[in-house]
């Protein structure tokens, strides 16, 4: 049987909304709950702070504070174990450090580039003129990020302060060094392998319920977002904060189909219908790496064959951050030059788009990009104190921040899958054809019409 008419049948098969015994109410699509939370948040941020009602302030923030809580509950082990299964997956995968070499270096081409969107958008709309704001509204961040730290920060003291911390540069140091090692020992280290992939899918499968709370965590994230900062506080950072949404969708929808059209041949439509769950999640839910399973899914989903995918996507979603790492940091210090006076010059502007390319992976250990605006202000010699400026309007920017970073960290692996000729073009085109659920592990395919009979061991086998 085809994969087209095998996953045609669980389709044909779902009853009709109609009156008769085989009736059922029809599923509300993923993206229709996330939307229906966006605009309850939306108007109960509202009530709350045009009504000042004091309990549903609390309560929208508690609802936001527990959601992404249990996102970061599993962000450390599934880190440290996604990247050590997928360093050791890379052995089963012709020309891995082929691989690894080409998606090192669209990364860096595609944060070169959207970095490079990021300061002509600045220098072009003079983000930080007009906005009433004075070098002492600015106060120095609790946390701070500079090459020292980065450098010596990658080598943790111990086994246990990385986890304890969230501290993700580390994790992940840990994870390369014992995939490394595991891959070294052979047929010895397999115990410590098949179990690590026993605990990996574990981490994903209890993932996977708390991302199915995604539509509720946006009630209270949203809703909190507008009853604590208002609208009249976008204002003061109109044209900032519109500059990073315009770079942002710059990036995503004018950029990234642009590659996939000249350098993969393949439809940018096709790949914003397969890859859109993970864009949706990362917005609402501002984790590149609370997102990663879902983006490994989607990927896999566009033809990506899956050691690859299982390699590429936990790389990307801590180093890959073409939003917080490229665009909001080239905004950003263009913004608070202006504020605080401070001329820019050509050798600034190099010296942004080279620590938006080196520097990226410094914004792992934090949600926002905190850490990687603080490197840059430090390397430019800007006072810190300007991103105090920034931290009010934060949560608002991280949200389209975050969905390009997942944006970019799917569209990477489908590149270099396409020039190296691995990825499967049928499974490409057909990503949007059945009713794929990204938010459910591929056991549940029977319920909800997806098609995936091979066992999550199952891998493709590349040629």
């Amino acid at each position: 049987m085809s994969a087209n008419s095998a996953s045609a049948a669980p389709e044909a098969e779902q009853p009709s909304t109609g009156s008769g015994p085989g009736s059922r109410i029809p599923k509300v699509p993923f993206w229709a709950q996330i939307v229906a939370g966006l605009v309850l948040g939306a108007l109960l941020g509202w009530l709350a702070r045009s009504q000042d009602v004091s309990w549903l302030v609390t309560t929208l923030d508690k609802i936001g504070s527990i959601f992404v809580q249990l996102l970061k509950l599993a962000v450390a082990p599934l880190v440290f174990f996604a990247i050590l299964v997928s360093i050791t997956n890379l052995r089963k995968v012709n020309n891995a450090a082929r691989l690894a070499t080409r998606t090192l270096l669209w990364f860096m081409i595609t944060s070169l580039i959207a970095v490079a969107i990021g300061l002509l958008i600045g220098l072009l709309t003079n983000p930080g003129s007009g906005t009433g704001l004075t070098p002492k509204d600015g106060e120095l961040p609790s946390r701070t990020g500079s090459w020292i730290d980065f450098l010596t920060g990658i080598v943790p003291t111990n086994v246990i302060t990385p986890f304890a911390e969230l501290n993700v540069l580390q994790i992940v140091f840990m994870a390369a060094v014992a995939g490394i090692a595991a891959l070294k020992l052979g047929d010895k280290a397999q115990p410590i392998l098949t179990l690590s992939q026993s605990v990996l899918e574990l981490l994903q499968k209890a993932l996977w319920w708390v991302i199915r709370l995604a539509p509720i965590g946006t009630v209270g994230l949203i809703g909190y977002a507008i009853a604590d900062y208002g609208w009249d506080l976008i204002g003061k950072y109109a044209t900032f904060t519109a500059d990073v949404y315009i770079g942002c969708l710059l990036v995503m929808f004018g950029v990234y189909p642009l590659l996939l059209a000249t350098l993969a041949k393949v439809s940018p439509l096709q790949f914003f219908k397969g890859a859109w769950p993970a864009i949706q999640l990362a917005f609402v839910s501002r984790s590149s790496v609370g997102t990663m399973p879902v983006t490994q899914r989607v990927t896999e989903r566009l033809g990506v064959p899956k050691e690859y995918a299982s390699f590429a996507v936990p790389f990307g979603a801590t180093t890959k951050m073409d939003g917080c790492a490229a665009i909001y940091p080239a905004l950003a210090a263009i913004f608070i030059a202006q504020i605080f006076d401070v001329q820019l010059g050509i050798g600034d502007y190099i010296l942004i788009a080279f620590v938006s390319v080196i520097g990226s992976a410094a914004t792992a250990g934090l949600t926002g990009a905190t850490v990687m605006l603080t490197l840059t202000l430090s390397t430019l010699g800007l006072p810190l104190e300007g991103v105090g400026l920034l931290m009010a309007i934060d949560p608002i920017l991280d949200m389209i921040r975050t969905a390009t970073n997942v944006a970019g960290q799917a569209l990477v692996p489908v590149i270099v899958a396409a020039r190296e000729k691995i990825l499967d073009h049928d499974k490409y085109n057909s990503a949007s054809a059945s009713p794929v659920d990204a938010f459910g592990p591929s056991e549940d395919a029977g319920r909800d019409g997806v098609h995936d009979k091979e066992p999550k061991s199952a891998v493709p086998v590349t040629a």
